[in-house]
């Protein structure tokens, strides 16, 4: 019998929780504590994100190899070392140059002295004019032939065609050296540029002169490096990654960049002078879509659905949905409820 009143006692307890809970939750003067703000119509600056890389701007940048199958006699540069114009890098064995020269030359004394003899036998008429023409073939042959053996001859020495610095050197003493195997590459480091690849909906609103807020990394949150300026945004598709190819420039006071290194860029493209904005505490997401939570003159916190333009890591624009002056909840607005009564601070 105890153990049945013990029984009956509890279930009592339970409901009575039970109907406090229901009470609670019925309870219109129920308050969410959160935090507010307005939206705020202003000139919102239109922005993308990319990863860039840094490489070296055209006409700045050389890759060297040799002007003929050859082996390498002497290597005089290093990685990392700067070196100017004209300076010798990687030098190759000279008789196969040489011994190439001088037969190019024998051949077109040869053909010279055909010629001569051909010509005149055929002004004579002793000989058909068209020996005479496949004379001079074999002259033009000739000397083409010989102009090219002097030029190999005189690249058996490989020189730097820009100042820079050695970026990779891939040459040995010895070792066999191929025309498509490149030996040495020279960067002019004062000339570098940092290519993002943006999608060409983006690419058509952005211009030559646009500023770009760079970091380095490969997010925004990375070291701050100044704000730079696009130089040239590509005319083509990449075929490969459907992306378009943007060139931009560190400002004049960046710390020094290094070819390969990864950057992050907020390319501008354009400034709306009116936008409604708010803080991206704000936005709640619904599906593929966003809703806030606008707050009335009697503040109750009723959900609407809104359209998100372009955002920055603190204000997401509105294109529609939302007007200037309307209060939104923005801390404490993934725990509101539609039509819930908040307290707010700002």
């Amino acid at each position: 019998m105890r153990i049945f009143g013990l029984l009956f006692v509890v279930v009592l307890a339970a409901a009575a929780c039970h109907r406090k809970s229901s009470d609670a939750a019925a309870d219109p003067t129920a308050v969410v504590q959160v935090k507010t703000a307005i939206a705020t119509v202003q000139a919102f600056e239109e922005k993308v994100g990319s990863i860039g890389t840094v490489s070296a701007r055209s006409g700045h940048f050389a890759s060297l190899s040799a002007p003929a199958p050859a082996r390498i006699a002497s290597v005089l540069v290093s990685p990392g070392q700067h070196v100017n114009a004209g300076t010798a890098l990687v030098a190759f064995e000279q008789t196969p140059f040489i011994t190439a020269a001088q037969s190019a030359e024998a051949a077109l004394l040869a053909a010279e002295r055909a010629y001569e003899r051909t010509r005149r036998l055929a002004d004579a008429g002793i000989v058909p004019t068209k020996d005479a023409e496949a004379a001079a073939t074999a002259l033009a042959q000739a000397r083409a032939a010989a102009i090219n053996a002097r030029r190999t001859a005189q690249l058996a020495v490989v020189r730097a065609p820009i100042s820079g610095v050695i970026t990779k050197l891939n040459a040995s003493i010895g070792a066999s050296a191929d025309v498509n195997q490149p030996l040495v590459e020279i960067a002019d480091l004062s000339a570098l540029d940092i290519v993002f690849s943006v999608p060409p909906s983006d690419a058509a609103h952005m211009a030559p002169g646009a500023a770009v807020t760079l970091s380095a990394g490969a997010n925004a949150g990375g070291e701050a490096l100044g704000i730079g300026r696009v130089i040239s945004v590509g005319g083509t598709v990449d075929s490969a990654t459907r992306s378009v190819e943007v060139r931009a420039q560190a400002p004049p006071g960046a710390r020094a960049l290094r070819i390969g290194e990864t950057i992050f860029g907020q390319i501008s493209m354009g400034t709306k002078p009116r936008a409604v904005t708010v803080p991206i505490a704000a936005l709640v997401p619904v599906g593929d879509g966003f809703k806030v939570f606008v707050v009335n003159s009697a503040n109750i916190a009723l959900s609407r659905a809104v359209t998100v333009g372009r955002r920055t890591d603190i204000v997401a624009e509105i294109t529609s949905g939302l007007s200037g002056g309307e209060r939104v909840v923005t801390e404490g607005a993934y725990g509101v409820e539609d039509s819930a009564k908040v307290n707010s601070t700002k």
